[in-house]
């Protein structure tokens, strides 16, 4: 199960890296293709790489009471650099090279409408 979930990390890895990736794409698709393999198709943490042994649970960003103690900033500074940059679980990678600010700034408003809910000051 460990190897599967491995292989499952570092195909993300290695597709995120990938040049085929185009701009013009909804903000949902790319949330369906870097997010939801951990944080799932309705953002409520339970994505396909998450098993009994997974070693963090992923965040629920459907749970406003979690998600508005969280600024924009904070939840955008995790898209970028990735959870080590913010004391989170290294599972969670940065994607700072992979996708636009615009494109994070874009995953910051889907998540808010998600959680319905807004952010810390």
């Amino acid at each position: 199960m460990f190897k599967s979930r491995f292989i499952s990390i570092l195909l993300v890895f290695f597709f995120s890296t990938s040049p085929s990736f185009a701009a013009s794409d909804s903000t949902k698709q790319v949330f369906k293709f870097y997010c939801a393999q951990c944080h799932g198709d309705t953002g409520t943490g339970d994505g396909v790489n998450v098993t009994e042994d997974f070693a963090t649970e992923p965040r629920n960003f459907t749970s406003g009471k979690e998600m508005s103690k969280l600024s924009d900033a904070d939840i955008k500074n995790v898209i970028m650099d990735g959870g080590p940059s913010a004391s989170k679980s290294a599972l969670m990678p940065p994607w700072g090279k992979t996708l636009t600010d615009a494109q994070a700034d874009e995953l910051v408003a889907y998540l808010r409408e998600l959680c319905n809910c807004k952010g810390a000051e």
